[in-house]
């Protein structure tokens, strides 16, 4: 150890220190303990130039001594915690209670003489060996209990474990630039050492602590630790501390790092927070939920934490709150059901045996009451179980996470869950076009150079020699120096472009021009760069400025075309002379070259110097206005970016899906349309807009210089390209789309976005995609899903998948409703008129199992198919249950409540057996109501094949053997049904049947299929009948015309469109709630800095248990359930 000390001459805690100094103080404390960051780079055994020689054995001497970079990530909860969770159901607590106060119960045994005085009802033809088996049934509801939470509890487990494996990918995947051996290298976050030279560029995320070597123009948003929204300058002379965490928002630059996972300024923060979360106890834990991988809390004034500060509230996601909604009725109508049940029960108890019978009150009979009294109480709790469908988030936490697994394959990342069903209500998608609609694959095709315009590249000798030697040593330094042409992976295949791809094409030209501007740049090393102006989206240049050795300076500028043009003063033409360069002729040059190659749908590049001689003293190079001006014009050049074969395809399909494409782009306005038709967002002759950002403003703000949404509203709406646009515009359109109300379907919005600056406006959208090849580290954590191939194509992907799990979880909410509503008629109605339930608390547990839980899995695993894109986005407001659903579940209801009561009152004469009816407190289970129950499952089996299809198709068989999960499931489910049934005995209450009472069981069950093909020849129109009260007076009528049209589209969309009042169906709010833990634990593995969770994010229903008020203060405002009048849909708060 003590060898090791003495080869760093730098301990781990002196480093520490030193990060915690900012500012000029810590300037002062370099120069005075090491003299410069070069002898600090001594003492670390690194070179500023060569950086470590990258030997295994140096890396690891380094990561012993200071540490790896890794944070550990917060420890998961074991699978004991998460059965204690699935515990906290309240249901199951009444449950578990009941079943233990009936098994205390089942071991009192009064003498016969006592049970014969207390009532009919509590005698019977039971002999001693079935009342001592009365404790089977309060043992089996335990058992039932205990196999739901168990099922829960996996769930979660392999939820989360699957979760924080998509995490592990998403870090994996993280690399970073360092210098090694001499060499720039991308190594993983994860293997950066303490004294790695690393390079931080324009919308890097910071991974370690460091100190700057050498920056040009470099600008850190430090907003994450200090809370400081202003950006910070970084220099080697002013400010020099990095720290991890922080983010890149302009300029370059070179620093060591010095600190590394917990011993960064983050990691100590991260480390100390997650110490806190320890010493808490677990109901703090609840409440506070803190999680160790969380970015600070803004800081405030008095640079304390503003602890009292609410966040955010945020805005549920379309389907969330659809869901959230149901849930609010359901759990009311179910609490008053299941209440009603017991009340009727007792009271029809009371009246038989103390009215009818006569029999007197008496102590000896209490403990028999008190008997009835826990089975009524069970009864009523079993109705309660069969109104709450707790499977419903179990679908949508298996729908969405098998979703976001095979979403990998098609290139999106999923960062945010919520961000696949809403995707898959997406009305319009705001695209970038370079590297999204194009290729990002850039040539230089044509130029115009020394007078002349060039269609083809030109030849090095038709260019003067003077001429090119500024115009290759201009590209040759003011390019970045991390973007450079790499010689092709494959024999005769393209040279690789890395880095800038604008940039890659300008040193392509200067290759094909036979000079190689490598040269340049070793002759002129990053580290004499005098100053450089790296490029915003303000600016919409770049420029660097060399020093000669006379003392005068040369700046060459590249940028827009038309913006650099108007600060030209001369211009280069034949032998290398200067002319003269006037407004008129700039007018003339922009007419000529720049509109004919914009035209062509050609990126217009314009190349430029100044020299500040030194007779003009030193200039203040921090007045960019003056700096940026009386430029000489080199050459202008058009770079050609080819739209992917593959987009002009997907736009078609998002445009036949009923989603408009918009293109926003800092391109001229030409080159953007020019593009926008070949990629088909725009045809011939079309009156669509095409605005640049300048008359955008301009049309959306008031005299006042405010934005008024009535202005946007004029606009966006036949909106289609919006060109020189900045990341500001981005975010105004986004915002004002999504604010609007003008149409009468609220925008879904998603958006592409790749620079620092688009973080916002990702933020802002309901679904922000960053591109994974050349987005930058911010918007990646800006956005929902990173598209890991930067192709539009996978934005239709992503649309696919995202309208499959709102159709899964449309056809679980049909199978379930359809079950949920017959269980409970047929409970509530059997105890109020046989006073018990024909289907008994073990049954209906495991109808709930095998009804949520197993349907979950098998119909939200559905594949999606291309027919999702022909039809309209649901959108925001639209109905989550359509009136072809509605009509499904109300067919199938009647057919199979019929079937139910037949049976529960004609069975025993249809069979020839046993009446079940009126059967004393502990008597054997009857062959009745096992054929009531057997039919009532077999019927539930046969309709789940029923509710795979949602919009009205007849053939429910399609497509059933490519999931191979639903047909396991389904032969699975029969095969256990039967051994319940014939083995099951008092513990499910059943008794074995006989083949011929099977048959008929399978063939009353086959029946929902050929119902199910009767319900579908029903008109849909014909629901329009329905309207409950309360619901208010309004309803918006389709005219006649637009019905018949309506009747072209799909099934779905002529429901969507017609309004009507809906119909309340029971769900319960508190069981939601509760179930939604499954995926609670995802919002703290998913994301390893609270920072990466959007703050306008919808999460889906698996979130909005953080918050239950919010479910009940805004679900007026969310989409109606079944095709709601639109005057009563609030606006959504945002």
């Amino acid at each position: 150890m003590t060898n090791r000390k003495m080869h760093f001459r730098c301990s781990l805690q002196e480093l520490r220190s030193l990060m915690e100094l900012r500012g000029e103080e810590s300037v002062t404390i370099i120069k005075e303990k090491y003299g410069d960051v070069n002898e600090l780079c001594a003492r670390l055994r690194t070179s500023p130039v060569e950086g470590l020689d990258g030997t295994s054995k140096d890396i690891v001497r380094r990561t012993e001594e200071f540490g790896q970079n890794f944070i550990p990530p917060q420890k998961p909860k074991t699978f004991v915690e998460l059965v204690w969770e699935a515990l906290q159901d309240v249901t199951l607590i009444i449950l578990m209670l009941a079943a233990i106060f009936s098994l205390a119960l089942s071991f009192y045994h009064p003498p016969t003489h006592i049970r014969q005085n207390c009532g009919k009802a509590s005698g019977g033809v039971e002999d001693e060996g079935e009342a001592a088996a009365g404790w089977i049934e309060g043992t089996a509801i335990l058992l039932s209990v205990l196999c739901v939470v168990l099922v829960t509890a996996f769930n979660d487990w392999s939820k989360e474990k699957q979760f924080r494996g998509l995490q592990n990918r998403i870090e994996q995947d993280q690399n970073f630039a360092v210098i090694r051996g001499g060499q720039v290298i991308q190594i993983k976050v994860s293997e950066i050492v303490v004294g790695d030279i690393a390079q931080a560029k324009y919308g890097d995320l910071l991974p370690a602590d460091g100190i700057v070597i050498q920056a040009n123009d470099l600008k850190i948003d430090e907003s994450s630790l200090t809370g400081e929204s202003d950006h910070v300058k970084k220099s080697v002379n002013k400010d020099p501390m990095l720290l991890s965490g922080t983010h890149v928002m302009e300029g370059s630059g070179k620093f060591l790092v010095t600190a590394v996972g917990v011993n960064s300024q983050t990691g100590i923060i991260l480390t100390l927070l997650a110490a806190g979360e320890d010493e808490k106890n677990d109901k703090k834990k609840k409440k506070t939920q803190v999680a160790p991988m969380v970015e600070m809390q803004p800081l405030n004034q008095e640079k304390e934490p503003d602890k009292k500060k609410t966040p955010p509230k945020k805005e549920k996601s379309v389907l969330q709150g659809k869901l959230c909604k149901m849930a609010m009725q359901i759990g009311k109508a179910g609490l008053i059901v299941s209440t009603l049940t017991v009340a009727i029960l007792i009271i029809r108890f009371l009246i038989d045996t103390f009215l009818i019978e006569k029999v007197l009150w008496s102590k000896a009979c209490l403990p028999i009451y008190v008997q009835f009294l826990v089975k009524f109480f069970i009864i009523g709790v079993t109705v309660l179980v069969v109104a709450v469908p707790e499977g419903l988030p179990l679908a949508v936490t298996i729908s969405l996470a098998f979703s976001v697994k095979k979403m990998m394959k098609d290139n999106n990342l999923v960062r945010h869950l919520d961000a696949c069903e809403t995707m898959g209500n997406a009305t319009a998608i705001c695209s970038d076009k370079t590297g999204t609609l194009t290729m990002n694959r850039m040539t230089v095709v044509q130029t115009y150079i020394a007078g002349r315009y060039h269609k083809t590249l030109p030849k090095p000798d038709q260019i003067p020699a003077p001429i090119l030697d500024i115009l290759v040593q201009g590209i040759g330094v003011n390019c970045a120096y991390t973007s450079k042409i790499m010689p092709p992976e494959k024999e005769g295949g393209l040279a690789r472009q890395v880095g800038n791809k604008t940039e890659c094409a300008l040193l392509g030209f200067s290759l094909d021009l036979h000079r190689d501007y490598q040269n340049i740049r070793r002759k002129i090393p990053e580290e004499k760069l005098f100053k450089v102006y790296t490029f915003n989206s303000s600016r919409k240049s770049m420029s660097t400025v060399l020093k000669n050795h006379d003392g005068s300076y040369r700046m060459y500028t590249k940028g827009a075309s038309e913006i650099l043009l108007r600060k030209c003063c001369k211009i280069l033409i034949e032998h290398g002379k200067t002319k003269a360069f006037k407004r008129q002729d700039q007018e003339n040059l922009v007419k000529k070259v720049v509109e004919p190659m914009a035209s062509e749908g050609l990126r217009t590049i314009c190349l430029a110097y100044r020299d500040f001689p030194t007779t003009d003293g030193e200039p203040n190079w921090e007045d960019e206005a003056h700096i940026l001006i009386n430029l000489t014009c080199i050459a202008l050049v058009g770079i050609e970016d080819p739209v992917r074969p593959e987009v002009p395809e997907a736009i078609r399909k998002c445009q036949q899906a009923g989603i408009t494409v918009r293109m926003v782009t800092g391109d001229n306005i030409d080159t953007a349309r020019a593009i926008a038709i070949k990629c088909g967002i725009l045809q011939p002759g079309d009156e669509f807009l095409c605005l640049v950002g300048k008359e955008f403003n301009q049309r959306i703000h008031n005299s006042r210089g405010e934005i008024e949404q009535e202005r946007l509203d004029k606009i966006w709406p036949n909106l289609r390209v919006l060109a020189r646009s900045s990341p500001t515009d981005k975010h105004t359109l986004v915002k004002g789309m999504i604010d609007s109300t003008v149409l009468e379907e609220r925008q879904v919005v998603a958006v592409t976005g790749d620079g620092t600056n688009d973080g916002p406006a990702l933020k802002k959208a309901d679904v922000g995609f960053a591109m994974g090849i050349a987005g930058t580290d911010v918007a990646k954590e800006a956005s929902d899903i990173i598209l890991t191939d930067d192709n539009f194509r996978s934005i239709v992907k992503a649309v696919m998948w995202g309208r499959n799990v709102y159709d899964s979880i449309a056809k679980f909410l049909q199978f379930q409703l359809t079950v949920n509503v017959v269980a409970v008629i047929v409970a509530f109605m059997g105890a109020c008129i046989t006073q018990d339930s024909p289907l008994k608390a073990v049954q209906m547990l495991w109808v709930n199992l095998i009804m949520d839980t197993f349907a979950a899995l098998a119909l939200a695993t559905e594949q999606p198919t291309e027919e999702l894109l022909l039809r309209k986005p649901y959108g925001r407001n639209k109905a989550l249950i359509s009136r072809t659903m509605l009509k499904n579940i109300l067919g199938h209801a009647i057919y199979q409540l019929a079937v139910i009561f037949t049976l529960l009152f004609y069975g025993e004469k249809l069979f020839n057996i046993d009446s079940g009816r009126d059967a004393p407190l502990h008597a054997p289970p009857s062959e009745h109501y096992t054929i009531v129950f057997n039919v009532f499952v077999l019927m539930q089996i046969f309709n789940e094949i029923n509710a795979r299809k949602i919009h009205g198709e007849r053939n429910v068989f399609k497509g059933i053997f490519n999931n191979r999960i639903f047909c396991f499931i389904l032969l699975g489910t029969i095969v256990v049904q039967i051994i319940i049934i014939q083995f099951g005995g008092k513990p499910f209450s059943c008794a074995g049947l006989a083949i011929d009472q099977w048959l008929w069981c399978v063939f009353l069950g086959f029946g929902s299929l050929l119902w199910g093909q009767l319900v579908t020849s029903v008109p849909t129109s014909w629901l329009k009948f329905m309207r409950l009260p309360g619901q208010g007076m309004q309803q918006e009528e389709i005219p006649e015309g637009e019905l018949d049209e309506a009747k072209t589209q799909e099934e779905i969309d002529h429901a969507e469109k017609e309004q009507m009042k809906r119909k309340r169906w029971l769900r319960s709010y508190n069981r939601i709630l509760t179930q939604t833990r499954v995926v609670d634990a995802f919002r703290h593995s998913v994301s390893p800095r609270k920072g990466l969770e959007k703050p306008e994010s919808c999460n889906s229903i698996h979130s909005f248990a953080n918050s239950p008020e919010s479910c009940m203060e805004d679900s007026v405002s969310q989409g109606p359930l079944i095709d709601e009048d639109d005057a009563a849909i609030d606006e959504v708060v945002v």
